[in-house]
C-alpha cells in the first residue's frame, strides 16, 4: 500500500475505533439538529470511518475510498463548528484545539482526494 494511502487509512481506522472505545467526546459534538440520540450518530460516523478506512486501504477500492474520505471530512465539519462554538469560553489551549480543527478539514479533504486520484498509479504488490 502506498504510504499516503496507508497513513490516511490508519487515521480513519484510529478515529473510527475511538468512536466506539471513547464515544463521549464525539457525542458532545454531534449537532443538535440531527434526529435521534447523539450516540447513534457517534456510532454511525465510527462505522463510516472504519468502512472508508477499509476502502482506502484496498487498491481496488482506493479511488472511491479517497472520494468517500473527502466527503466524510466535509460531512463532519458541522461537528467541528459545534465544538469550536461550545469551547469558545474554554481555556486557551482547548479553544486553540477547537479552532484549529476548522481549517484542518481543507488539507484533510485535499489529502483524501489526492489518495483517490493516485489510486491507479501503482500496481498492487503481490
Amino acid at each position: 500500500m502506498k504510504k499516503d494511502a496507508a497513513a490516511l487509512a490508519g487515521l480513519l481506522a484510529t478515529t473510527g475505533t475511538l468512536h466506539f472505545v471513547a464515544p463521549r467526546p464525539f457525542d458532545a459534538i454531534v449537532p443538535g439538529g440531527l434526529p435521534g440520540p447523539a450516540r447513534r450518530w457517534t456510532y454511525l460516523s465510527g462505522v463510516a470511518e472504519l468502512a472508508v478506512a477499509a476502502a482506502v486501504a484496498h487498491p481496488r477500492t482506493r479511488r472511491i475510498g479517497g472520494l468517500a474520505a473527502a466527503a466524510l471530512f466535509a460531512a463532519v465539519f458541522p461537528a467541528n463548528v459545534k465544538m469550536a462554538w461550545d469551547w469558545r469560553h474554554a481555556s486557551p489551549a482547548r479553544r486553540a484545539i477547537a479552532l484549529g480543527r476548522l481549517p484542518l478539514q481543507a488539507p484533510l479533504i485535499a489529502w483524501a482526494l489526492s489518495v483517490g486520484r493516485g489510486a491507479g498509479s501503482a500496481a498492487p504488490r503481490t
